[in-house]
């Protein structure tokens, strides 16, 4: 009875031009509309959003749902997704737990598609944040100017989405945890600097990313690391940008690198399909200057497809930056075929177990459905098919640790 009350008095606050089809149901369809019936939410709301054009700049504090009543912000026709257009940003929410977003366009902001974060208060994440077929595109374009902003956020699942043209990130991440990126896709944008699809930093840790498609999506595709200023990292600086982190069952197209381990420790690419990277295979570095950060350590880079042309090796494989430690990393099962002639990679750390110049046959190169189409045996547990997809609300739960989670 108490919920049911607060509810009948958050929608008494809701203006006439908001339509209630039953108790927990709005239906909106224009932006002033719209943010009164944010403000209003109560856990157990869903807001439905008429198809049409609606205007940014939406900063939403402290509304929050429950684990047992989120509160939903969508679409109400998923063909016909309303369009957020132009301005800085269109929604900044902050402190704001077990919301999902959903079925929506953002397009053309300058600042940030999506910001997201805690508030400021490092020691309370936000956390349980669903973000669900959702668009986001044409951000920036130039600097640090990011698709999705996350900075304090736990136990989050991003699915179904898709980022194209950026300027910083597709999704920026800064001291996130025991979150799940899955089955998005990603793809640059002419005159965007795209600097990397997803960039994990500021003490991440405990994230998945599977089942996505980067189509030439910026200079390093995944940033498994990165450069935080110490005031910044969630909950405090430790002696890493970002740990245990598992990449498994992507497909890669272009990228200058399509992953990079800078100021990073123990985080893991398993069972991936990469086909032609730009320059490098992936990249070794130690972004963060501050003493108590020990050199970027224990890659692992395993039972991935890789195929390469000769844009690939001309200076060096894997790009290897001072004060890392690049004998910690192992490169193990992975296959490698030289599209345009017969070398082997050149790499640091122990290689195992691998098998070279066996074609893959790569079918649909460049598209979302790339996929091996090789019928030899040796390909069986090797590339992103060979991925099992682990389950996203398992995986924030804790409920599941499996083999494949990287351990310091």
């Amino acid at each position: 009875m108490k919920r049911l009350a607060s509810l009948t008095i958050a929608m008494a606050l809701v203006p006439a031009a908001v339509t209630v089809t039953w108790a927990a149901d709005v239906k909106v369809n224009d932006s002033q509309s719209l943010r009164a019936a944010i403000t209003a939410a109560a856990p157990g709301t869903t807001i439905l959003i008429a198809k049409g054009e609606y205007s940014g700049g939406i900063d939403v504090r402290g509304v929050s749902g429950t684990a047992a009543a989120r509160i939903t912000i969508t679409g109400a026709d998923p063909d016909n997704p309303p369009v957020f257009r132009g301005g800085s940003q269109a929604l900044h929410l902050s402190d704001c737990n077990y919301v999902t977003l959903a079925c929506l366009v953002v397009d053309g902001c300058t600042a940030n598609g999506i910001n997201c974060d805690d508030g400021g208060s490092t020691s309370t994440p936000m956390h349980h944040l669903i973000v669900d077929n959702v668009t986001i595109q044409r951000v920036g374009p130039r600097g640090n100017r990011d698709g999705l902003k996350m900075s304090g956020v736990d136990q989050f699942i991003i699915r179904n989405c898709r980022f194209m043209g950026w300027g910083g990130s597709g999704i920026d991440m800064v001291g996130c945890h025991q979150g799940v990126v899955e089955d998005c896709y990603f793809r640059g944008a002419e005159g965007f600097d795209n600097s990397e699809a997803i960039q994990m930093k500021g003490g991440c840790a405990d994230n998945l990313v599977q089942c996505s498609f980067f189509d030439r999506a910026g200079g390093r595709g995944l940033n498994l690391g990165g450069s935080t200023g110490l005031p910044y990292f969630r909950p405090a600086a430790g002696d890493y940008e970002a740990t245990r982190l598992l990449v498994a069952g992507n497909r890669f197209f272009g990228c200058q690198a399509p992953v990079a381990w800078p100021t990073a420790s123990h985080n893991r690419v398993l069972q991936n399909t990469i086909a032609f990277p730009e320059k490098w295979i992936g990249r070794i570095l130690q972004e963060g200057t501050d003493p108590r950060f020990r050199p970027s350590h224990d890659g692992v880079f395993e039972k991935n497809v890789v195929v390469f042309d000769r844009r690939v090796g001309q200076f060096e494989f894997v790009n290897v930056g001072p004060g890392t430690a690049p004998d910690t990393w192992k490169f193990v099962g992975n296959a490698w075929f030289d599209a345009e002639g017969n070398r082997k990679p050149k790499l640091p750390g122990v290689e195992t177990g691998s098998i070279h110049q066996v074609d893959p046959q790569l079918a649909d190169v460049g598209k979302a459905s790339m996929r091996v189409t090789s019928t030899d045996i040796r390909f069986k547990d090797i590339g992103a098919h060979a991925w099992t997809k682990l389950d996203a609300a398992a995986w924030i739960a804790g409920q599941q640790q499996p083999a494949a989670r990287p351990a310091p």
